[in-house]
């Protein structure tokens, strides 16, 4: 998804990597990430948006996996 997002707006490789942190807490792990969509709307690029959109859904199907 980098290469495709560095491919739509090459402005956006200042904003990789997609990280993911995780956390131990009592319940277990918790999982965190920025919202993909939110911080590329910065850079107007509607394909760009349309990568963020992709990523975000395929990180809320992993975590919700977890």
């Amino acid at each position: 998804m980098s290469y495709q997002a560095i491919g739509v707006e090459c402005r956006v490789g200042a904003m990789l990597p997609w990280n993911i942190v995780l956390r131990a807490v009592e319940e277990g792990v918790e999982v965190s990430t920025m919202d993909k969509v939110a911080y590329t709307q910065a850079i107007d690029n509607v394909e760009l948006i349309a990568v963020a959109d992709d990523v975000r859904d395929m990180l809320a199907k992993a975590i919700a996996a977890i």
